[in-house]
């Protein structure tokens, strides 16, 4: 099976070469071309806190994370040419403010993906590095912003057999007022970490026009998370012969936050066989036991990928999905077919007037 990792083209799966797909003009841009776009250049600067990377030598750095690095202070912005960055990036939480703009306008063109999985070992033999040491980006900062930029992990289980640590991240989210406009976001098993830096940090994050990919719980973790107008997409697993492949969503809000995970006016669609996939289920994690996981779907359209009969599903036994805080509202497509009321809770008209972006966000109204 062709590995994703070869040429950013590919993931497992039919269909998924739909994922990345960027050509590789876009991944090698050619050297009389204009790298910044509409967004300058060294030479004619935004201003003081813009850096340019690029991975041909036309900017200040050829690689993200040197940017990154250098990106000392708040405020900085970091315009990026197209091309494929790899490697691990962490955004600290002393670079508040930063924010990342993939240049084309076109998020398969700016690629920042590594390859490590929770059980892969670290170099120094000091054991694996965990689901979240797995994460190819990192964010721990504030007011982070990423526009037209995607976030991958190309580590694929067919390569490694062995493993039993699959989870692989391709972002995890930390900080509060963190937003993403237009930016994908790719893996199989914990795609996008939606979390906070704490049990009692509810960080608020906004996520508009992006795409999200995987097989297992690809959205998960305990931030207050507002998904508006994205595609979820689920993959074929290859390594399984029935059903569940998979579960879309998998929150484990804090059992003292009012608002976890809000998706509406998206689309969930699937490159798997009708029925295969879950919505969600609930995730209580062992260092937080009074979690109690929210996730609110409304005005979206669930594709046939999704089991309408039976569509959430419980991780830890003593923490059944029927306990959470799990509802839809006015949700169309095969995959909101309602045929069991008990197995799909809905909101009324008068509490769904208080899920909306506002009634999650506060008093932070993330830039259109």
């Amino acid at each position: 099976m062709p590995s994703r990792r070869s040429a950013l083209s590919l993931l497992a799966g039919a269909g998924a070469a739909l994922a990345l797909g960027a050509p590789a003009a876009h991944a090698r841009p050619a050297p009389h071309s204009r790298p910044f776009g509409r967004y300058g250049s060294p030479s004619r600067r935004l201003d003081a806190l813009t850096l340019y990377v690029d991975p041909l030598g036309r900017g200040d750095h050829t690689d993200v994370r040197s940017a990154v690095e250098a990106a000392t202070g708040t405020g900085h912005t970091l315009v990026i040419a197209p091309g494929t960055y790899r490697g691990a990036v962490t955004i600290g939480a002393a670079r508040s403010g930063l924010t990342l703009i993939g240049a084309s306008g076109d998020p398969r063109d700016t690629v920042i993906v590594h390859n490590n999985a929770a059980g892969t070992p670290k170099p120094d033999g000091s054991g694996t590095y965990g689901t979240s040491g797995s994460a190819s980006v990192t964010v721990q900062a504030a007011d982070f912003t990423a526009r037209d930029v995607t976030f991958a992990n190309d580590w694929l289980r067919s390569d490694n057999p062995g493993y039993t640590g699959t989870q692989a991240v391709a972002i995890k989210v930390q900080g509060d007022r963190s937003a993403f406009h237009g930016c994908r976001f790719l893996g199989h098993q914990d795609t996008l970490y939606a979390d906070s830096l704490a049990l009692t940090s509810f960080a608020r994050q906004y996520y508009r026009d992006c795409y999200v990919e995987g097989d297992v719980d690809f959205v998960f973790g305990r931030a207050t998370a507002v998904f508006d107008r994205c595609h979820f997409r689920t993959l074929t697993r290859t390594d399984l012969a029935s059903a569940p492949y998979g579960f879309v969503f998998a929150p484990s809000t804090a059992g003292a936050n009012p608002r976890g995970y809000l998706v509406l006016r998206s689309r969930i669609t699937s490159t798997a066989p009708d029925a295969y996939y879950k919505l969600a289920r609930p995730w209580v994690p062992s260092s937080d036991l009074t979690a109690h996981p929210m996730l609110t779907v409304r005005d979206s359209h669930l594709g046939a990928g999704i089991d309408a009969v039976t569509p959430y599903g419980t991780m830890s036994a003593g923490f059944p999905w029927q306990d959470q805080r799990f509802a839809e509202y006015r949700n169309t497509g095969p995959g909101a077919r309602v045929t069991d009321p008990a197995e799909r809770p809905q909101l009324t008209a008068s509490e769904a007037r208080s899920h909306t972006p506002a009634g999650y966000l506060g008093d932070w109204r993330p830039q259109a």
